[in-house]
């Protein structure tokens, strides 16, 4: 195959799997965001990246979001949310997370593929994304070509573009909006 035959190849895999995924769970997702105080997001690796993505569409959209692990997010409350995006939900530093969140009383949602994870045993909202994955041998439908969790996470990223959509049609907000918030320091 050449680059483009992959491509293709890759688009259909996402599309596969995004239309396995329950609307339902995202549109709880989505409230739940809504009727939070805060957002806080967590994810490690190339999920982490996928996150942190989410969190600067949170914010561009006036939400106070912030990603754990940065030197300015502040302590996580009641009436907060952390989200965690993590394709086995066992990441040690995740579970941690997840699990002071909860003692807390914070709400935590998960968007992962294995829904009875740890940190999906603790969660109030799960997002179900069924891709294939290297860290837990388990079958989930189909081999994808891409290499380790790459579906998973391509996946994770479109999932929470949905969300903002989803988020931008309940709030009523538009792009111009969002762009007034963009970065102008660059």
């Amino acid at each position: 195959m050449n680059n483009t035959e992959y491509a293709v190849a890759i688009a259909k895999e996402l599309e596969r799997t995004v239309l396995q995924i329950d609307a339902e769970s995202g549109e709880r997702l989505t409230d739940v965001i809504l009727s939070s105080k805060r957002i806080f997001a967590a994810g490690a690796g190339r999920s982490g990246f996928m996150v942190k993505a989410f969190v600067m569409r949170l914010m561009h959209m006036g939400f106070e979001s912030y990603m754990v692990g940065e030197t300015i997010t502040p302590n996580i409350g009641v009436g907060d949310i952390l989200v965690i995006g993590s394709g086995s939900g066992e990441t040690g530093s995740l579970v941690s997370m997840a699990q002071k969140a909860k003692k807390i009383g914070s709400t935590i949602a998960l968007v992962s593929i294995f829904a009875e994870s740890t940190i999906g045993k603790l969660a109030d909202v799960i997002v179900k994304i069924p891709a294939p994955t290297p860290k837990i041998n388990t079958d989930t439908g189909f081999k994808s070509i891409q290499p380790m969790g790459s579906l998973f996470e391509q996946s994770l990223l479109l999932t929470l573009d949905a969300v903002i959509l989803r988020l931008m049609e309940k709030r009523g907000g538009d792009s111009d909006t969002m762009f007034s918030r963009h970065a102008n320091l660059e």
